[in-house]
C-alpha cells in the first residue's frame, strides 16, 4: 500500500527537467579561420520526464475501472567530446511505464520499456569546413524488466522477454556526415550485430526466439547499416527529434527443420527498420506535452495472432499492421527547466 501511495504522489505531480550547456554549432564558430586552433569542449544536454495519471470511481453509472494509476519515465541524454578533429558522442534513450488497476489487484503491467545506448567516435576528414568523418559506432539495446503477453489468462506463468534477453549489440566502422548537433547520418557496409537471448526463450520453439536458433544463446550477423538522427528546435517551445535505423543481414537465409521443411523464411532483403519520432511542446511556463511514435520492423519477431481457448483469433484494437511493432505515447505534465 505504501508503494501505491508513493506512486500516486509521484503521478499527481509530473516533473520534467532539461539541462543544456551549449550548442555544437557554437563550438565551430570559435574556430579561427585559416589557423590550426584546437577546440576542446564537452557538450552536454539531458531531458528527464516523469508523468502519470490517476483515476478513482465509486458508484459510477457509466462504469469503468474502479481505481487506476499510470506512471511513465522518459530520459534522453547525450554527451559530446570535441578535441580538434576528434568527436566522441554518447547517447542514451530510456523509457519505462507501468499501469496499475484495481481489477488485477494493482499488479503492474508494462506499457513501455526501452534502454538504448550509442557511443560513436569520429575523425573529421578535411579542413574545418568539412562535414564528413571516418567513424566507429557501438550500439546496445535491451529492456529493464521482464515482458508478458497480458492477453493470456496465465500470463504470469511465462515471460516473453527479460533484462538483457534479448540484448542487441552492434559494432560498426563507417563514414558519418554531420551538421553540428542537428543532423547525423552514419553509413557502414560491414556492421556486425550480435543478439544475446536466454535459452529460456530460445528453447520454446523450433525457430528459437528473436532470430537466435533453437536452444542457443547467441546469433551473429554481418550486414549493411545506416543510422540517421535529426534534432531541431522548431520554435522556442517546440523541439522535434527523429531517428531512422536500417540494417540488412548479408547472411540471412531460410531456416529448415530436421525434415527439410522451411520453418522460417529470411533473406538479405528483409531489412530491419527502426523509425522513431518525439515532439516536446512547452506551453505557459511550467507545463509541457510530449508525443512519441516508434515503428519497428524485424523479420525475427513475427506477428502471431493471439487466440482464445477455442482457437479463435482475439480481435485487436488496431489491426492490419501485420509484423510492424508500433508504440505511441502522449503525456502532459508539469515541467521545470534548469
Amino acid at each position: 500500500m505504501k508503494k501505491v501511495l508513493l506512486l500516486v504522489g509521484a503521478a499527481a505531480l509530473s516533473l520534467s527537467s532539461r539541462a543544456q550547456l551549449s550548442k555544437v554549432d557554437e563550438i565551430y564558430a570559435q574556430r579561427v579561420e585559416g589557423q590550426n586552433v584546437d577546440t576542446v569542449a564537452w557538450i552536454k544536454n539531458a531531458n528527464f520526464y516523469l508523468g502519470g495519471n490517476q483515476g478513482l470511481l465509486h458508484n459510477w453509472s457509466a462504469g469503468g475501472e474502479l481505481a487506476s494509476l499510470a506512471v511513465n519515465v522518459v530520459l534522453n541524454g547525450n554527451i559530446v567530446r570535441y578535441y580538434n578533429r576528434h568527436v566522441w558522442t554518447n547517447t542514451v534513450d530510456a523509457n519505462y511505464a507501468l499501469f496499475y488497476a484495481y481489477s488485477n489487484s494493482f499488479q503492474p503491467r508494462k506499457t513501455d520499456d526501452r534502454l538504448d545506448y550509442t557511443s560513436k567516435y569520429g575523425y573529421r576528414l578535411g579542413d574545418k569546413n568539412s562535414h564528413f568523418y571516418i567513424s566507429g559506432l557501438l550500439n546496445a539495446k535491451t529492456q529493464f524488466s521482464k515482458g508478458y503477453n497480458y492477453d493470456l489468462p496465465n500470463w504470469r506463468d511465462s515471460s516473453t522477454s527479460g533484462f538483457l534477453s534479448p540484448l542487441y549489440v552492434l559494432v560498426s566502422p563507417g563514414i558519418e556526415y554531420r551538421r553540428g548537433s542537428m543532423l547525423s547520418v552514419f553509413l557502414s557496409p560491414a556492421a556486425m550485430r550480435m543478439t544475446f537471448v536466454s535459452k529460456e526463450y530460445t528453447s520454446r520453439s523450433d525457430v528459437g526466439a528473436f532470430g537466435v536458433p533453437y536452444n542457443k544463446n547467441l546469433r551473429m550477423e554481418v550486414g549493411a547499416y545506416m543510422s540517421a538522427r535529426y534534432q531541431k528546435d522548431i520554435t522556442k517551445n517546440i523541439t522535434y527529434r527523429s531517428r531512422l535505423d536500417l540494417y540488412s543481414n548479408y547472411l540471412a537465409k531460410n531456416t529448415y527443420d530436421i525434415n527439410g521443411n522451411v520453418i522460417k523464411k529470411d533473406n538479405p532483403g528483409n531489412i530491419d527498420i527502426l523509425f522513431d519520432h518525439f515532439i516536446a511542446f512547452k506551453f505557459f511556463k511550467y507545463f509541457s506535452a510530449n508525443f512519441g511514435l516508434t515503428a519497428i520492423y524485424d523479420n525475427d519477431v513475427p506477428f502471431i495472432p493471439t487466440k482464445d481457448a477455442n482457437g479463435n483469433p482475439i480481435k485487436e484494437p488496431i489491426g492490419g499492421l501485420g509484423w510492424w511493432q508500433i508504440k505511441q505515447t502522449f503525456t502532459v505534465g508539469f515541467t521545470y527547466k534548469f
